[in-house]
C-alpha cells in the first residue's frame, strides 16, 4: 500500500466516521484523477453551540478567537498546502516538497485535532458508556487515576500542543498521547477520542499562565457521550 492510499484509507475509515462535517465533506470529494488523488477544499465546521456555551470555564472570547481565527488559519494553511503539492505533482517540479509536506502535516494535524476538540466539549456533559468507564479501569486503574494522568500529560507539554486520550487497536487499550506541535510525538494508527488543546491561545486570556487551572475546568465540559460514542466507532474498525 502506497502512501497516498494509506492517507486515503486511514483518512475515510476514521476521520470521516469519528470527527464530522469538516473531514466527512471532503472525503466524500476524494477522487482519483489521472493517477492522482484530488480532495476537494477542506472547511471549517460551525460551532455545534454558542460561543458562550462553556461558560464560565471556557469564556465567549477565547472561543471565538480560537475558533473563528486560530482554527481557520490551520484550514487555509492545510488547503494551501494541499494546492501547492498538486501544483508539484503535475510540474514534476519537487524542490519544495519537504517544506509543504511539513506544512500539510501541521495545518492538516491543526484542523483535525480542532474538529474533534470542540465536539468533545459541550454545555452538557451527559455520562460515560460502560464500556468506555471499563476501558478506562482496564488501562489506567480507575477514572481518578486516568483523570490525574491526563492532566499531568496536558499541563507537561513543552511549549504548546495537546493531550489525547486515543484507542490503540494493536494492543487493544487505551493510551494517553502528548502531541507538540500538533504533529510531534504521535503513535500512527491511533484514534483520538479525546482531546485538549493546551496552546496558549486556547486558555490565556481567562487562565493567563495558569494552564492547570484551565485543564482542571476543561473536565467540566466534556461531552462524555460524544467520546463514548467515538469509542464505540473506533472499536469496530478493524
Amino acid at each position: 500500500m502506497d502512501k497516498r492510499t494509506f492517507l486515503k484509507t486511514s483518512f475515510l475509515a476514521t476521520g470521516a466516521l469519528l470527527v464530522g462535517n469538516g473531514m466527512a465533506e471532503a472525503a466524500q470529494d476524494m477522487n482519483k484523477e489521472n493517477g492522482i488523488f484530488a480532495v476537494s477544499d477542506y472547511v471549517l465546521s460551525p460551532l455545534p453551540y454558542d460561543y458562550n456555551a462553556l461558560e464560565p470555564y471556557i469564556d465567549e472570547q477565547t472561543m471565538r478567537l480560537h475558533h473563528d481565527k486560530h482554527h481557520l488559519g490551520y484550514v487555509n494553511g492545510l488547503n494551501n498546502a494541499v494546492k501547492k503539492l498538486k501544483e508539484a505533482t503535475e510540474s514534476k517540479d519537487f524542490s519544495l516538497v519537504k517544506h509543504w509536506e511539513r506544512e500539510m502535516a501541521f495545518h492538516g494535524s491543526g484542523h483535525f485535532l480542532h474538529e474533534i476538540f470542540w465536539k468533545v466539549m459541550g454545555p452538557k456533559q451527559g455520562t460515560r458508556s460502560s464500556e468506555l468507564d471499563a476501558a478506562i479501569v482496564s488501562a489506567f486503574g480507575s477514572f481518578d487515576a486516568f483523570k490525574a494522568y491526563f492532566s499531568a500529560a496536558a499541563n507537561a507539554v513543552e511549549a504548546s500542543g495537546w493531550a489525547i486520550l486515543a484507542w490503540e487497536p494493536v494492543a487493544g487499550q487505551l493510551v494517553v498521547l502528548q502531541s507538540e506541535k500538533h504533529h510531534n510525538l504521535t503513535q500512527w494508527g491511533t484514534i483520538p477520542l479525546l482531546v485538549v488543546d493546551v496552546w496558549e491561545h486556547a486558555y490565556y486570556l481567562k487562565y493567563q499562565n495558569r494552564r492547570s487551572e484551565y485543564v482542571d475546568a476543561f473536565f467540566n465540559v466534556i461531552n462524555w457521550e460524544q467520546v463514548s460514542a467515538m469509542y464505540a466507532k473506533a472499536r469496530s474498525i478493524k
